[in-house]
């Protein structure tokens, strides 16, 4: 490596450093010693002293600064101390022009002189850009902060030729905020969150489970061991263990794509979209997402939407079917149709006598409870008619069970049977019920209603036809 300043006539000339990468650097500076007289004054930073050939007058290492002679051819170098006793050799006489050597004088800032320049771009060259604490420990004299700043200000924003110069952009965009959100899909729920517990056995952070599918594949071959002496026989079971082992392998792998492509591990998206479609396309969803594996998840959605379009047509075709059937041929009567339509829907769910009558012929006493209250309300209150009130419509009673399917039914009495078909009692629950109730009738000595109501929890009005037929066939008895 050379670095050379040279000074003509006491006006400051350029420096040039070439650092053994290959860059090269121009710089003004300043002169730290001048000597007299007509002698062309130059500065230079020579090689390392153990490159240099040692004083030829004493024969020690060149340490800077030391003095180089300019007309020998090779130059002839001395240290101060020859130079000064006026050592001449054959060819080298004392009165020749010569140059000084060192690197004590500063290149770009005061405060940094050329070595230091040195061992920064060297340290730069070694650490790397960015390791500005180990290239603090290589400069030795300059903190990391100090190593940082100087570079950043002299070798980038300040850089001179033939360093490269940064152009300004000519066109500064306005930045924009990020509106963006993280994405969700695999999720990365935080460790103590709900989702985290219902995610359990998946790690998001390596997006893998803690249980592999086939988890115990590596027991196949874990006591399995080549050896030299082997047959060929055993050599192929080995082999074709490892190949088993291989495939379990390839469908992990197989099962963990599917899981990623599908996004199946993220359940509550699946339950959002689920929501947009009607009952018959989910059912259809579910039976077709075991064929998710043959083809793109992209695809498949590209199905489930085109079933959805299918669906919508239909019901539009089968909408447009019924306007044609009233006789309506345009879209605007159709509009019209439709408001009507609504609007008959909405009277027709109203109450109104008819609905009333029709509800209460069915039952005597609930149409004679219902002209009283007709009556009163067309302003005949002298007849002295007693208000009653309207009653609801009677409740139909439920048709008797069929139990000749269900289990146990064979166990069952002629009057069992028909208790159970009328209150639809299953065979094997009355069983339970009547060893609940007999039981504890043979504890106490007897049985009341209410205590046999807290014992089977079930409606009160079954309860009472159970107890009613167990006192009448003598399994339990009240209590004296």
């Amino acid at each position: 490596m050379q670095y050379h300043m040279e000074l003509r006539d006491g006006v400051a000339g350029v420096a040039e450093v070439t650092t053994g990468s290959g860059v090269s650097l121009h710089c003004s500076s300043s002169l730290l010693a001048v000597l007299g007289g007509q002698k062309t004054i130059i500065m230079q930073i020579d090689a390392a002293p153990l490159d240099r050939p040692p004083c030829p007058g004493c024969s020690t290492y060149l340490m800077e600064p030391f003095i180089k002679c300019a007309q020998c051819k090779p130059p002839v170098l001395l240290c101060l101390q020859c130079f000064a006793r006026g050592f001449e050799k054959s060819g080298h006489e004392s009165d020749h022009r010569y140059e000084i050597v060192t690197n004590e004088f500063p290149v770009f800032d005061l405060d940094w002189t050329a070595v230091e320049e040195l061992k920064l771009l060297e340290a730069l060259g070694d650490c790397g850009i960015g390791n500005w604490q180990e290239i603090s420990n290589n400069v030795g004299t300059k903190s990391a902060t100090e190593c940082e700043s100087h570079y950043l200000l002299y070798y980038v924003s300040r850089a001179r030729p033939p360093l490269p110069v940064f152009e300004e952009p000519k066109n500064i965009e306005q930045l924009c905020p990020v509106t963006a959100k993280l994405s969700e899909d695999p999720p990365r729920p935080a460790a103590d969150s709900v989702r985290a517990v219902e995610m359990a056995g998946y790690m998001p952070a390596r997006g893998d489970f803690t249980e592999e599918f086939n988890n115990f594949a590596e027991w196949d071959i874990k006591d399995i061991y080549f050896l030299d002496d082997d047959d060929d026989l055993l050599r192929a079971l080995k082999l074709a263990a490892v190949d088993i082992y291989q495939s379990q392998l390839k469908e992990r792998c197989r099962r963990k794509k599917i899981t990623r492509d599908c996004g199946l591990i993220n359940l509550k998206k699946h339950q959002m979209y689920d929501k947009r479609y009607i009952r018959a396309i989910r059912d259809m969803k579910d039976g077709l997402r075991p064929f998710l594996e043959f083809f793109p998840p992209e695809q498949f959605e590209k199905v489930m939407e085109g079933l959805i379009l299918e669906q919508d047509i239909r019901k539009e075709v089968r909408r447009l079917q019924q306007l044609r059937q009233a006789g309506i041929s345009t879209f605007r009567a159709g509009q019209l149709f439709e408001k009507l339509r609504l609007r008959r829907e909405e009277e027709l769910g109203r109450r109104h006598m008819l609905t009333d009558v029709l509800s209460n012929m069915q039952d005597e006493f609930a149409c004679q409870q219902w002209l009283h209250r007709q009556a009163h309300m067309d302003g005949n209150p002298s007849n002295n008619i007693p208000l009653l009130p309207l009653s609801s419509t009677a409740r139909r009673s439920a048709p008797p069970l069929d139990l000749t399917q269900f289990g146990g039914y064979d166990k069952l009495t002629e009057t069992e049977k028909e208790v159970c078909a009328n209150v639809r009692f299953l065979p094997e629950a009355f069983f339970e019920y009547k060893d609940i109730l007999q039981r504890e009738a043979e504890r106490q000595g007897g049985l009341r209603l209410a205590q046999a109501r807290q014992l089977l929890k079930i409606d009160v009005n079954k309860t009472r036809k159970l107890y009613d037929f167990l006192m009448q066939e003598g399994v339990i008895s009240k209590p004296d």
